[in-house]
């Protein structure tokens, strides 16, 4: 599972900075309406989702935990077109299809880390980024009505903080290829 995520390191960074500009975009306009922000939440869901099927697919005949992250991939893409094709959901519909992709997203991260714990230490980004997706997830759950200012900075707030925990997986992940890669020289 290592090398299959090692192999695939940018597909974390890529995935943090996405998530990184939709939660700036949800802090700098919190006034958007609430069609914007569901097409900016189906696009992200979508595209992370995609990102995730591609890491799997890599790795599909070489790996034997792939299914962790196909599956975490295919509930993103599903979230992703369920989001596009009812753009005239209530907020709270909404809220709890976000809350529902946070806890299936989380609680995938924290298998794969698990998985990935056989293998190497340092799985903890991997494990927070899990924690910080079900502990959001939980939050819009238990309090739906917050209001749309507060459920966008939430959701901005949340965003961030996972692409930022994405991005260090990433590049540590990064830095484990690169000591497992032999020298040329």
């Amino acid at each position: 599972m290592l090398e299959l995520l090692s192999r695939y390191w940018w597909a974390f960074v890529l995935r943090g900075i996405f998530a990184i500009i939709f939660g700036l975009l949800a802090w700098i306009w919190p006034a958007i309406t609430l069609p914007v922000i569901v097409i900016f939440f189906g696009a992200y869901a979508f595209v992370d989702g995609i990102l995730l099927v591609i890491n799997a697919l890599g790795g599909w005949r070489r790996e034997e935990h792939h299914w962790l992250l196909l599956l975490e991939g295919l509930v993103g893409v599903g979230i992703g077109i369920i989001t596009f094709i009812n753009l005239a959901v209530t907020a709270i519909a909404l809220l709890f299809y976000i809350a529902v992709w946070s806890v299936a997203t989380g609680v995938l991260e924290i298998s794969s880390a698990v998985q990935l714990r056989k293998e190497v230490r340092g799985e903890g980004w991997m494990v927070l980024s899990g924690i910080a997706s079900i502990v959001f997830g939980l939050l819009l759950m238990i309090f739906p009505g917050a209001g749309a200012l507060g459920v966008i900075w939430l959701i901005a707030t949340y965003a961030i903080v996972f692409g930022v925990l994405l991005i260090g997986l990433g590049f540590k992940l990064k830095s484990r290829r690169s000591e497992r890669q032999p020298s040329t020289v």
